[in-house]
């Protein structure tokens, strides 16, 4: 795909990809494997929600609020981390993988969640999971909750379009959770857009759990779903 398929472009400028998903879902799947200056146009739309297309006769601003969902391997062989399976790719090769996705456009992304493979023993379980019906009435519940809260505002609708005065305001931490953010910050030396996503997250897991305050378990959830912030992935 080229940068002009995603983000929109051409003679006559047409809408890419990331506008045609205004409202919806953009997946891209195995994202190592788009080139490198094509993944990094989307940082500006992810950031702004819309795209501006310049030609020297005129400009075009099109809408592109979308949620971006990727999935990648940890390695271009796929077991990057994993004790059990053999090591298929060099450390440079690895390295190589991982680096076409570059610390600016990781700190768009709220959630990193690394997914190891499933032991036999947890597939062949006939235990039973959370019903579908009871996770999609807490989702509707926090959903309504951020639809309440952000009422007076008129393009804010729900917790990740907050932007910085809506964080201050209603993600509001107690002491040791602040410290808490605060070491995990240093830690994994992460950026203030990082900080300010952390909360966002966090706010969003408060809102799933029911509770007007955000508290220590919120944040330290919201911290373990940056995990390619960590050493042994990108760092």
């Amino acid at each position: 795909m080229t940068d002009v398929a995603l983000v929109g472009g051409g003679t006559y400028p047409q809408p890419g990809e990331i506008s045609l998903a205004h409202n919806g879902v953009l997946f891209l799947d195995e994202l190592p494997e788009f080139k490198r200056g094509v993944l990094e146009v989307l940082r500006q739309p992810l950031e702004d929600r819309d795209v501006t297309i310049s030609r020297a006769k005129f400009t075009v601003t099109y809408p592109s609020s979308f949620m971006l969902v990727a999935s990648m391997n940890p390695s271009p062989g796929g077991y990057f981390n994993d004790p059990d399976a053999p090591v298929s790719s060099s450390p440079a090769e690895m390295q190589r993988y991982l680096s076409k996705i570059s610390g600016p456009l990781l700190d768009r992304i709220d959630i990193h969640i690394e997914v190891t493979p499933v032991p036999f023993e947890k597939l062949s379980e006939e235990r039973k999971g959370e019903a579908s019906t009871v996770i999609r009435e807490r989702v509707t519940n926090a959903r309504m909750l951020q639809s309440e809260r952000f009422l007076q505002f008129e393009n804010i609708h729900y917790n990740a379009q907050m932007g910085v005065k809506q964080i201050r305001q209603y993600c509001k931490l107690d002491e040791a959770s602040l410290l808490l953010l605060k070491n995990a910050m240093e830690r994994l030396n992460l950026s203030a857009r990082a900080y300010d996503r952390i909360l966002k997250v966090a706010r969003t897991i408060a809102d799933l759990d029911a509770s007007e305050v955000i508290n220590g378990n919120h944040i330290s959830e919201a911290i373990q779903y940056r995990s390619l912030d960590r050493d042994g992935w990108l760092g």
